[in-house]
């Protein structure tokens, strides 16, 4: 079958769930406009094991895995089936690519996935299964994750990085309002990047990009978007990205996102 995109979604906080802002109504028009895959694959900072897991429960659980929210978002559930055969193949293009990975049956979707689900595909109609993200990447490695992953795109999985095109949460509960100057500015940074399909800049983004250690302090939120863009890489090169306008939440939470290789 055709190669799917793969896409970078910026979930922002859980209230995505309730607030969707510009970002929720333009996750819903891209999941029309894409090909139908057979299954999703997420990729999240919500799930970090030292070696990759995958997914491989029948009818993952929602996992509610925060707090301090309205209570409102603990009756959301998101009830997508699992893709037991489709995270096999997962765990076995992994392992050719020396990612030593290994099954889990009880994982469910954390709220890096099925946040940006109810959005993207709000009638839970596609399979879904989670992969975790692997502690102790650096660039590099978070593209090379990626690229493991990029032949199940020819597979029908649809490949998806869940992260934050900024995640400063010591600003999280403070900040509040406009958008900060900080944030636009790191964003079209990388906004510039991804539409060149320049894949040297976008590996170069957490020490050349304005702003780059206030945007990400920890960079467990970024990597989701160097595993998406390292799954479109080919030996044609980074094909540029199509930028989903997602605004600013809290002032400090750009939550655009972008689909590498669709037309």
């Amino acid at each position: 079958m055709p190669r799917l995109p793969s896409l970078f979604v910026s979930h922002g906080a859980p209230t995505f769930a309730l607030e969707p802002g510009l970002a929720g109504p333009a996750l819903t028009a891209l999941g029309r406009q894409l090909p139908r895959p057979e299954a999703v694959l997420v990729v999240s900072p919500h799930w970090m094991t030292p070696a990759p897991r995958v997914a491989t429960s029948a009818q993952p659980q929602t996992i509610h895995d925060f707090g301090g929210f309205d209570p409102a978002l603990r009756r959301i559930h998101y009830p997508a089936r699992g893709h037991c055969a489709l995270a096999g193949r997962t765990i076995d293009r992994l392992t050719q690519a020396g990612w030593p990975a290994q099954a889990d049956s009880q994982r469910g979707l954390d709220h890096g996935a099925w946040v940006p689900l109810l959005h993207l595909y709000p009638d839970a109609d596609i399979a879904v299964f989670q992969v975790s993200l692997p502690s102790g990447l650096d660039e590099k490695t978070a593209w090379a994750f990626g690229q493991a992953l990029a032949p199940l795109a020819e597979e029908g999985v649809m490949i998806v990085g869940s992260g934050s095109l900024t995640h400063n949460l010591h600003e999280f509960r403070s900040v509040h309002g406009p958008a900060q100057p900080y944030v636009r500015a790191f964003a079209d940074w990388v906004r510039e990047a991804v539409e060149q399909g320049d894949r040297a800049r976008l590996l170069r983004t957490l020490e050349d990009a304005p702003n780059a250690r206030r945007a990400h302090p920890t960079t467990e939120h970024f990597w989701p978007l160097l595993v998406a863009a390292g799954a479109a890489d080919t030996d044609a090169g980074l094909p540029p990205a199509r930028v989903i306008e997602g605004g600013v939440a809290y002032g400090m939470l750009a939550m655009d996102a972008y689909a590498f290789g669709a037309h």
